[in-house]
C-alpha cells in the first residue's frame, strides 16, 4: 500500500463532512474504522473502491501513526510521546505503555478532527461513542486523560459524558469541548441555558482569557485570540457555581467560552471549537491539555 494512501471502511458515511471546518488530512499510515465510526475525508480525495474498502489518497499533516479497530465500537491509534519532554518524532513509538486518552464521542462530525490534532501530537488515544460503555468500564480503561466531544443537544443528551465529569473528573485530567463544557458546567451545579445572542454556527469572534498566572488550556495563545463558535447553549453566568468553577475565557459580550474546576485544576473545558479551521490556535490548546496530563502525572508520581 502506497504511504499516502489511506485504507478503512466504507459502511458508515453518514458523517463525512467535505466543508472547510470538517478538513482533515490523513498521511503515511492505516486506517481501519469501525462500521460506527465517523470520519471526516481530506477536501480533495481520490477514490478507487475495492470490495468492501475505499482507498483514498491525499496529502496530510499526520504520520507515523497506525489506526486499529479494536471492537466494532471503538477507534484506537498505537502511537504516543511525550509533548513536555520531547517534539522529536523519535520518541513518539518509544512510549506504547502510556495508557490511552479516551476520547467519548457524543455523535458530533468535528470529533475526529479533535483526534487528528491528537494524532499529530503522537498521542495514544481511544475513541468510544456516549452509549458504547459505561463509567464503570471506562474507569477500569485507566485512562491517562478523557476529552469530552462535542456533540448535539444538552448534557442530558450526552450519554456517560456528564456522569463522567462528576464521576472521574476529581482524578482524571479531563478536557470539554462544547458540550464537554456543558457537562461540566452542569455537573458541578451550573444551569444550560439558551444563549441570549441566539444560535451561531462557524462564527468567528475573538475569546479573551485570564488563566490568573497559572498554566491551563489557553496558555502563550494571543490574547483575543480567534475561534471558531458553533452553539446555541452557553452556561448561565447569572447562577455560575462560582464555588467549584471559575471562569477563564469569555467573549466580548460576556458569554462563558472556558472554565476550569477551582480544586481541580487539570478539570477544564472549552465553548468555541478548537479544531475548527477558524480556531486558527487550536493546534496549541489540544497540545496544552496533553501538558496539562503530563502535569497530573507527575503530581501524582510525587506523592505516591
Amino acid at each position: 500500500m502506497h504511504s499516502d494512501e489511506l485504507l478503512f471502511n466504507i459502511f458508515d458515511l453518514r458523517a463525512l463532512s467535505f466543508s472547510v471546518e470538517a478538513i482533515i488530512f490523513l498521511r503515511n499510515m492505516v486506517a481501519i474504522t469501525p462500521s460506527s465510526a465517523s470520519f471526516c475525508l481530506p477536501k480533495r480525495p481520490l477514490f478507487s473502491k475495492t470490495s468492501k474498502t475505499t482507498r483514498i489518497t491525499g496529502p496530510s499533516a499526520l504520520s507515523h501513526s497506525l489506526f486499529v479497530a479494536k471492537n466494532p465500537k471503538a477507534f484506537v491509534v498505537n502511537a504516543s510521546i511525550s509533548v513536555t519532554e520531547s517534539n522529536s518524532r523519535t520518541s513518539s513509538l518509544n512510549k506504547k505503555t502510556l495508557n490511552p486518552i479516551i476520547v467519548i464521542d457524543n455523535y458530533d462530525s468535528f470529533t475526529y478532527n479533535l483526534c487528528q490534532y491528537m494524532g499529530e501530537l503522537g498521542c495514544f488515544f481511544e475513541v468510544y461513542r456516549n452509549d458504547d460503555l459505561t463509567v464503570d468500564e471506562l474507569r477500569r480503561k485507566n485512562p491517562r486523560g478523557i476529552l469530552i466531544s462535542p456533540g448535539p443537544g444538552a448534557p442530558q443528551d450526552s450519554g456517560i459524558s456528564l456522569q463522567t465529569v462528576f464521576e472521574l473528573g476529581p482524578t482524571v485530567p479531563l478536557f470539554g469541548v462544547c458540550m464537554g463544557l456543558q457537562c461540566i458546567g452542569e455537573a458541578f451545579g451550573g444551569k444550560i441555558v439558551r444563549s441570549p445572542y441566539g444560535v451561531v454556527h462557524g462564527k468567528s469572534s475573538p475569546v479573551y482569557y485570564d488563566e490568573k498566572g497559572e498554566e491551563g488550556l489557553l496558555s502563550g495563545l494571543s490574547n483575543p485570540f480567534t475561534a471558531g463558535r458553533y452553539h446555541s447553549l452557553v452556561i448561565d453566568k447569572e447562577t455560575f457555581p462560582d464555588d467549584e468553577l471559575e471562569i477563564t475565557a469569555w467573549t466580548e459580550d460576556g458569554l462563558i467560552m472556558a472554565v476550569r474546576h477551582k480544586k481541580y485544576k487539570h478539570l477544564q473545558g472549552v465553548q468555541f471549537h478548537p479544531e475548527s479551521i477558524i480556531t486558527n490556535e487550536g493546534m496549541s490548546i489540544v497540545r496544552n491539555f496533553v501538558k496539562l496530563i503530563e502535569r497530573r502525572e507527575m503530581e501524582v508520581k510525587l506523592h505516591s
